[in-house]
Parts: C-alpha cells; structure tokens; sequence
C-alpha cells in the first residue's frame, strides 16, 4: 500500500558563492591570474584597472515590501550606487600597467628521434629495411633504450602493418641502430648499455678490459655492490680493480638524455604567493599581487539598470531581458569580487599565525629553530576548519630573506627526546643528512648504528623509524652506497 508521511532532516549544502570561494582559495598565484583573466573574458560587467568610474562592491539586501512587479525579481537600487572606491587592492602599485610577461617561443631545433633517422640515411640499406629500421626508431624511448621486446613489434608490424618480418631480421637492424650516436642507444636494459659505451672505448687499455669483464660476467655482483666477491673472482689489487670501476662510472646510463627535446617546455618558475621581509627583527608580510589587476564594475552597466529605472514603463521586452541578464552579471561580478578579497584574507589569516607560530625560524632562518606544527595546531589559532589551512598551504610559496619555501615546508610532526624537550622530525632528519654525508663511504653506516648514534644525541627513535626517515630522504641502505 501507498503511504504518506512526514520526515525532519538536517542538511548542510555548500551556496555557489562558498564553492567559488573554495576553489579560488586553492589556487596559486600564477592559475589565480588566469582565472581573473578568464573572468574578465567571460563577464562584461567585470573590469580590470583602477579609475574614478567605480561602483561600491558591497551587497546590499532587497527590499522585501517593494509592490513594483518589476523590482520583485531584482532591486535596482543595488546596482546604481556611485563613485565609491573598492574598499581592497589586488595590486601592488610599484609597477607599470604596459608591463608585459610573455612566454618566448621555441625556436626549430631537431627531435632525438630525428636525429637517429637523420644518421639512418647514412647507412646503404633496401628500402624495406630502412622502413624496419625507422620503425625500431620508433620505438626508442627518451633515454634511448628499446624496452619493447623484438618478438612484440614482430607481431606488431604483421597486424598493424601488413609487413613481415622475422625475429633475426629485426635484431640485424637493430644491432645497425645500436652503432648509432649517442654511443649506447638502442640497448634493452642497462647492462647492454654500458657494454655498447665500453666496447666503443676499445680493448687496448687494461683497464677497460677489465670493465667490460665486470659488466659482461658480473653485472649483477656490480649493482648490488659486492665489490669484494669481483675482485677475488677477478684476482685483482685494490689499485687495477678500482681504475675498472672508474670506467665503469664514466659511462651514462641514459644516453638519449644527452638530446634536448625543442618542442619541451622549460620546467616554470615558482612564483611565491606571499613575501616577507625582515627588518630590525620585525617581520612584514605582503601578498604577492604584482600581475593581479584591480577589479571592479563597469560603469556603463550600472548607468543602464539608472535608465532603465527611470524609463521603465517605456521598456520592451527586449530590453527588459536585457537588464535582467546584466542584472545577473552583476550579482556574478560582485560574488567573484567578494571571493577574491576572501581569498585574500584567509591567505593573510593563516599566514601570519605560521610566522607567529614559527617566529625564531624566520627571523634567523636556522632549521634548528623550526618547531613542530601540524595543520591542527594553525587550525586552532586562525578558528578555522582544517580542511582550509590544507589548501592554504597546499600549492604556495613563500619568499624569505633565506629563500623561497613551500608553505608544506613548515609544517612537521614532533619527537621528545628523553629530556622532554620536543623536537621536529626535520632537525633528526637533518642529523641523519649529516652522518650520513661525513660517514666513511668504504664502511657506510647501517641503520643500527645510525639508530645508536640518535641515541648518543638523545634523540630514542626504533630502528624502523631510522630507516623510514632515510627512505624519505632517498638514501640507500648501507650496502648500497659503499665506495671503494
């Protein structure tokens, strides 16, 4: 049977106004200047740059006990305010509005693939085989290794192709490839790579020989380091067996790193979303806002909704439209407005209380002076939910007079040593850094000892900890990074 009844539920929904805020909240400075400039495409009634044609961009409330059929659906009077500046500025005025950032195009320049088919051409091949041979080309990846196996691109030739070929054919091929410069290309794994640099050196120094005996017969014992099982195999001295090894290590195991891709984009440039500058002990903090323009409303907009206010009796349906959609404009004008200066004030919000909150490390700038902070810990001081500080912190830069940091940087959990004192697990991984750099590379430390001497300096940290925090800071175990 139907049956009908009552339900209570409590629900909380995010207004498009608090999603626009969150969103712009997480961007960085450089996305945050191509959402303006999207913004300003979109949106007529938003304009950019200062000027004396401004209206207020503050919110004012609808009268609610208007009779005018037409000012139930809006109240003109929100948008005919005038000559009222912006009450903020996105902007910092100590540069030129003609200034011009722009991305300086590539110039030609020759792909690493072509360069291996440009030397294709050298070689007296039929051109079926020239064919085969620029397919293999093909698939070379940017370190210059062919990792696809032979019999794959076989059947890959047959099916995709129509061409037949056989397994030997292809390797004849790619033995022509592997003659190629840069020495080394073409080889399926590392150690083929390096016997293709060691040959190309020749048999007449000893010490080469030597070398590619290493790779040839004990390519595994070399990478895994057990330097003493070689030389006694080898029955070599200290002396011969390290020149070997020294052959060895001048050889690039990418060699198709050496080409530079033209059409590749350089790496950008961090651009710090917030400046502080230290002077006589005092900190000052500033957002970076030089390539943000100023925001505010066209005039000419809210001079039509004045005309329309006077002249309504005389509208057309047309032109009623027409004020309604720059009516909503408006409204999408100031929330974005409104977003922005939130933005900023969240951002200077959370920022200053990480600088009170780590305030002897950006005065002196040591690492030994930075405290432990989780994202908690801002939470608490700004009364805001921690979900914000993430992304407050999530993307950002900040520039030091000691240098430019991620805001993630300074946030880290905390140990006791067994003093009681609470220290950052940044200080231990530093010490960590430390023995690690002046440990005795014939004899590295292991995690036992570098757990004991932790211990030496009060810090009581399990051997699993040791070898997490070395993880982190990508170093090898011990073995691992022995020398001889």
């Amino acid at each position: 049977m139907l049956k009908q009844s009552l339900q209570q539920k409590l629900l909380q929904k995010l207004s498009p106004q608090q999603i626009q805020v969150i969103k712009l909240l997480e961007l960085p400075t450089l996305q945050l200047e191509e959402r303006i400039k999207k913004e300003l495409e979109e949106n007529p009634v938003l304009d950019e740059g200062g000027g004396e044609e401004t209206v207020q961009d503050d919110f004012q409330e609808e009268d609610k006990e208007v009779k005018d059929k037409d000012q139930e659906e809006f109240s003109l009077e929100d948008y005919m305010d005038d000559d009222d500046t912006p009450s903020y500025k996105l902007a910092a005025q100590n540069f030129s509005k003609d200034d011009k950032h722009e991305d300086i195009p590539f110039s030609g320049g020759t792909t690493f693939h072509e360069q291996l088919i440009s030397q294709l051409g050298l070689r007296i091949l039929t051109p079926e085989k020239a064919a085969l041979a620029e397919y293999l080309i093909g698939n070379i990846d940017e370190d210059g290794y062919l990792r696809r196996d032979i019999d794959s691109i076989v059947d890959d030739l047959a099916f995709s192709t129509g061409i037949n070929t056989t397994f030997e054919e292809l390797v004849e091929l790619l033995h022509v490839i592997q003659d190629f410069d840069p020495v080394g290309i073409g080889a399926r794994d590392l150690q083929e790579c390096l016997l293709l640099q060691i040959k190309r050196k020749g048999s007449h120094n000893p010490d080469v020989k030597v070398a590619h005996q290493i790779l040839k017969k004990y390519f595994d014992e070399f990478t895994r380091k057990h330097y003493d099982k070689i030389q006694k195999r080898l029955n070599l001295n200290d002396e011969d067996f390290k020149c070997a090894v020294d052959e060895i290590l001048k050889l690039n195991p990418k060699p198709g790193g050496a080409f530079v891709n033209p059409m590749s984009k350089p790496s950008p440039t961090i651009i710090p979303d917030f400046i502080l500058e230290e002077e006589d002990g005092e900190l000052n903090l500033s957002l970076n806002s030089r390539n943000v323009p100023d925001l505010h409303i066209n005039r000419s907009y809210a001079d039509m909704i004045h005309d329309y206010s006077t002249n309504k009796d005389n509208q057309s349906r047309e032109q009623k439209d027409a004020v309604m959609f720059v009516k909503q404009k408006l409204d999408s004008a100031k929330w974005f407005i409104d977003a922005i200066r939130q933005r900023q004030n969240t951002l200077m919000l959370s920022m200053k209380a990480i600088i009170d909150f780590q305030r002897e490390y950006f005065i002196e700038g040591d690492e030994k002076k930075l405290r432990p902070m989780i994202l908690k810990d801002i939470s608490e001081l700004t009364s805001l939910d921690i979900s914000t500080i993430s992304r407050v912190s999530n993307s950002k830069y900040i520039q030091t007079h000691f240098g430019i940091f991620s805001l993630k940087y300074f946030f880290s959990e905390g140990l006791q040593t067994d003093t009681g004192e609470e220290v950052s697990t940044r200080e231990i991984k530093n010490i960590l850094k430390e023995c690690v750099d002046n440990e005795d590379k014939k004899k590295p430390l292991t995690d036992d000892k570098l757990t004991a001497i932790l211990k030496e300096k009060s810090y009581v940290i399990a051997r699993r900890t040791v070898a997490k925090y070395r993880e982190q800071l990508n170093i090898p175990v011990a073995r691992l990074r022995k020398e001889l």
